[in-house]
């Protein structure tokens, strides 16, 4: 056998190469910011560049290459360019706001489904458009400018005592409780802020962006990935905006305005109050929607119920069925699921996979002819979805009484087009959402996403026996379908009902963390567990012990006294 040798140099090459997944191989400078390589491959992108999923780990731009590497790019098509981007936009805004309006307090809050922040001023009574415009000028001139973001990573009581002295209390009180010694700050300007991840390397990406003003706030829209280099239509969506206010404003009755609040009542003892609390609005909004549902019974037989993955759609719908029962009105469920055509006929994706979550892949006809038929008291021979074979079976036999009113559950519930002969006046439709109010602060808010994806990996684990892995990769399939054929439909909705609970996230959080440290490392969906670890790291702990058995919450941590409640019979 030949002897294997071994050479050693004091004098390493000056070059390093970074070798793409696609097969390209780009040569730069050792030591060499990642952007440099970036600009060699954008031509070949249709999306801006933002971002290197480096070695398996995410990296920002201005990263130093010091070795050969292999990874991909990350583009604004892509969920962390997505975020990237946004990122970025926000910080420029808190920047252009500070020199705009000193005095004045900024709040970043929900997301808009057509791309957005609603965003929210204090401390300017006049605040008004004619300021928007000149907020907007300010950013562009910024733009203009190329000014870089630096980041740095600064001592814990270096972070406290500048954002103290910045009257900064909201971010005060989200520190007190942070385990690591240390943060990681960005500068741009004269400001400086932590934000949950990375950012571009200066203003001048930032070229996509508009500000419009809304009744007495304004949204600052961004593109959206299947459109990364313009802005979409702007709709208008007021009963979503009227939900997340009323939230916000009982967010802040209950005194929990930030994480840093809940924080508070955890450590001090009164977090069963804000439980109980945060259970009787549920309780209280689930009634004033069965009240609704009364007045209109003469009428409307049918409650469509519509919402994203993980809204809580199906204790909703048990919950509101034990209010009906109260008022003398028996409910009888029926999932839309049960109406879907042989596998072997559902529509197929763009991709050529089958898309189940088309409207198409529904037996509207036989849908439609049920329902006309129960509403009229017949007796009806319902179809059951065998999932194992694929095939449309024979299910239950069911027959309707005067006061009993039919429950449907399905992603399409708001659509105009699932029903065909039924009018809008017979039928009564719900929108469930995880709308989160609850931020970290005033600039860092929290995804609706974000909880939606914790509890689904809860949920898959027990129920599926999916590993967070698995419930992550398919993430993307799934919110690509509720951009589709969800939230176009929303506004559709008679009541729109939030299922955010303000003590969720640290309650999931002691159960889905053992979850996530079990991705694989160098995986796309490691990438996404450390993301999600970080942010939860925010997080006080609590025991599941004290969330009530009859919670919205209890179907995805489990042992819900309400998993086999069944009122109707047949």
């Amino acid at each position: 056998m030949k002897k294997q040798e071994y050479f050693f140099t004091d004098n390493p090459r000056d070059s390093v190469e970074l070798s793409l997944d696609d097969g390209r191989v780009i040569t730069g400078p050792r030591n060499g910011r990642l952007e440099a390589f970036a600009k060699v491959a954008q031509k070949e992108q249709e999306a801006m560049i933002v971002g290197v999923v480096l070695d398996g780990v995410l990296r920002e731009l201005t990263y130093k290459l010091e070795r050969d590497g292999k990874g991909s790019f990350i583009t604004m098509a892509d969920e962390d360019g997505a975020r990237i981007y946004r990122r970025s936009l926000t910080f420029l805004l808190e920047l252009a706001f500070k020199r705009c309006f000193a005095n004045g307090l900024l709040t970043i809050d929900y997301s808009v489904s057509s791309g957005g922040y609603y965003c929210q001023v204090d401390n300017l009574p006049e605040f008004g458009p004619e300021n928007l415009a000149q907020l907007e000028a300010t950013m562009r001139q910024l733009v203009k400018e190329d000014l870089p973001f630096v980041r740095d990573t600064v001592p814990l009581e270096e972070a406290v005592a500048y954002f103290t002295e910045c009257g900064e209390e909201d971010k005060v009180r989200l520190l007190k409780y942070r385990n690591r010694p240390d943060l990681v700050l960005y500068s741009l300007g004269e400001v400086r802020d932590y934000h949950h991840g990375y950012m571009v390397p200066s203003t001048g990406y930032l070229k996509w962006f508009a500000l419009e003003w809304v009744g007495d706030a304004f949204i600052m829209h961004f593109p959206r990935r299947h459109k990364p280099n313009g802005l979409s239509p702007m709709t208008k969506y007021p009963k979503l905006l009227k939900a997340f206010q009323d939230y916000g404003e009982w967010l802040s009755k209950l005194g929990i305005p930030s994480v840093g609040a809940l924080n508070d009542a955890i450590q001090m003892g009164h977090i069963d109050e804000v439980i109980l609390v945060s259970e009787a609005l549920h309780e209280m909004q689930i009634s004033n929607i069965a009240d609704q549902i009364q007045e209109r019974h003469d009428k409307a037989g049918l409650v469509l119920i519509a919402g994203p993955s993980s809204s809580g759609k199906t204790t909703f719908s048990k919950r509101l069925g034990i209010q009906l029962l109260a008022r003398g009105i028996t409910p009888f469920a029926l999932e839309m699921d049960n109406f879907f055509i042989d596998r072997e006929k559902t529509p197929l994706t763009p991709e050529g996979e089958k898309d189940f979550e088309s409207l198409r892949a529904l037996d509207l006809k036989r849908l439609n002819k049920d329902l006309r038929a129960l509403l009229t008291g017949k007796k009806v021979q319902l179809p059951r979805y065998d999932f194992l074979s694929g095939l449309s079976v024979d299910g239950e036999t069911a027959q309707l009484k005067k006061d009993d009113i039919i429950i449907l559950e399905g992603i399409h519930g708001m659509n105009p087009d699932l029903l065909e002969g039924i009018g809008a006046e017979e039928t009564f439709k719900i929108y469930v959402s995880c709308l989160t109010q609850l931020n970290l602060d005033r600039h860092n808010r929290i995804s609706t996403t974000d909880t939606r994806l914790l509890r689904r990996i809860l949920r898959d684990s027990r129920d599926r026996g999916y590993s967070a892995e698995e419930t992550i990769s398919r993430w993307e399939q799934v919110r690509k379908g509720e951009t589709q054929y969800i939230f176009p439909y929303q506004e559709n909705a008679d009541a729109m009902f939030n299922s955010a609970l303000a003590y969720e996230l640290s309650a999931l959080k002691p159960l889905v963390e053992p979850l996530l440290r079990q991705v694989r490392f160098g995986t796309r969906e490691h990438i996404e567990a450390k993301r999600l670890l970080k942010f939860l790291e925010w997080f006080l702990p609590i025991s599941i012990e004290y969330v009530p058995s009859n919670s919205l919450l209890r179907e995805f941590t489990g042992d819900s006294l309400l998993t086999n409640f069944s009122v109707w019979e047949h």
